[in-house]
């Protein structure tokens, strides 16, 4: 049996952070939710109704014998602006907030020792959030594997 681990991760609209952790050989799966807030069961309309506090986000399960959690956080990242507040390009809201959900101390460790290195390469302060973990909700369906589903690569490019 596979010993497989949980990362947790916010960096804008979850169609394109779910799709860009897909391409990563040793991820299992990863599932769009919303977590990082107080209500329980939230619908994709609360969240953009921004009356549950939660972020949009991807939880990833992996194989930590074939890829590290400093990998993973290497494509956090990677693909989105943790520079913007509240908002990823167009898309505008606390939902779309940068964030790492971590799941242990050492998570967090490596978390904030990422974040310290990678604020050498902005001008700008990175304002991602790093909190433990709290319930995730996975997203409705129609949310799940977005991208395959409509025949998309990305919704939004990165500025760096």
């Amino acid at each position: 049996m596979m010993d497989t681990q949980t990362a947790t991760f916010a960096a804008g609209c979850f169609w394109g952070v779910e799709a860009a952790f897909r391409q990563v050989p040793g991820v299992i799966e990863v599932v769009s939710g919303y977590t990082g807030g107080h209500a329980e069961h939230p619908t994709y309309r609360q969240v953009c109704g921004h009356s549950t506090g939660h972020a949009e986000a991807v939880q990833v399960t992996f194989d930590p014998q074939r890829v590290g959690y400093d990998r993973l956080l290497e494509e956090f990242w990677k693909i989105h602006d943790p520079t913007q507040l509240n908002r990823q390009g167009p898309d505008v809201g606390d939902q779309y907030r940068s964030a790492i959900f971590t799941h242990d101390d050492e998570q967090h460790a490596a978390a904030v020792a990422s974040r310290d290195r990678e604020q050498a390469r902005h001008a700008r302060p990175i304002v991602t959030q790093i909190a433990p973990a709290t319930k995730f909700w996975p997203a409705e369906e129609y949310h799940q594997r977005y991208f395959e589903k409509h025949g998309m690569v990305q919704c939004h490019v990165p500025v760096r």
